[in-house]
């Protein structure tokens, strides 16, 4: 098969719907020349049934990000399926509802928030190193962390560090030929974008910024994003961000 990941072996994580980001960048990965793992979490019928929709079906891992016995055994589980990696999406963020409120959060749900939505990129990473030694491409996605975002509070300081440690990952793995870069997307209304309190709000501001026209419904775009980072197009490229945002991210206040 031809394309621009042809022959590589991807692992998807964060894919809850169809909609999601997730699934349209495995989409994209699989119409582009990959083969496809996916992980889920908690409801992995779900997960397995929406791995049918893609172009072909993907076996389904499950993967709690915090769950250090799931973490020691993912590589093990992922070579019942493929004999290596070339990219890793993390695609895994949470918040308790109690991380939406700056001043009231406790540690607890603020702990939780950073652990699930920025500690895991580094702890997936690890977990499938042994499966990519000739390197490989780390594609995470973000909420741009240079804003105060309306309503997204904690959320919004567990992107800061997930970028921080995207930052630390490509520092530390460039020398194994390890590329770690993020994919700053908009709002999607999306599964996790149901769980944001003042979501709306939140996503009004692209009404009235995008440069671009935005789509609060296509997640294609930022699925795109993702796979071209996976691919070979980007060999000296790490560390970075980009946004596929419409080109809110330049406007300045």
């Amino acid at each position: 098969m031809s394309g621009i990941l042809a022959g590589k072996r991807i692992l998807v994580t964060g894919v809850l719907t169809d909609g999601s980001i997730a699934f349209h960048a495995a989409k994209v990965a699989q119409e582009e020349g990959a083969e496809v793992v996916l992980t889920g979490y908690g409801r992995l019928s779900l997960v397995q049934r929406i791995a049918k929709r893609l172009p072909k079906e993907a076996p389904v891992i499950e993967l709690d990000v915090t769950n250090q016995e799931h973490l020691d055994s993912l590589a093990g589980k992922i070579t019942e399926h493929v004999d290596g990696l070339d990219g890793i999406v993390h695609s895994i963020a949470f918040g308790p509802q109690g991380a939406f409120n700056f001043l009231e959060a406790s540690w607890e749900d603020v702990a939780t928030a950073v652990h699930v939505s920025a500690y895991s990129l580094k702890s997936l990473t690890t977990a499938c190193l042994p499966l990519m030694p000739r390197g490989g491409s780390v594609v995470g996605l973000t909420f741009d962390a240079q804003i105060a975002w309306p309503k997204y509070d904690w959320m919004g300081v567990a992107k800061a560090a997930l970028e921080s440690t995207n930052r630390y990952l490509a520092r530390d793995l460039g020398a194994r030929n390890v590329r770690c870069n993020l994919v700053s997307a908009g709002p999607i209304k999306s599964m996790a974008a149901k769980s944001i309190p003042g979501f709306e709000e939140l996503a009004d501001v692209w009404n009235h910024r995008a440069p671009m026209s935005w789509d609060l419904s296509d997640p294609d775009p930022a699925g795109r994003g993702i796979v071209g980072l996976l691919s070979d197009f980007f060999p000296k490229t790490t560390g970075e961000i980009v946004h596929v945002d419409g080109g809110v991210h330049m406007m300045g206040a």
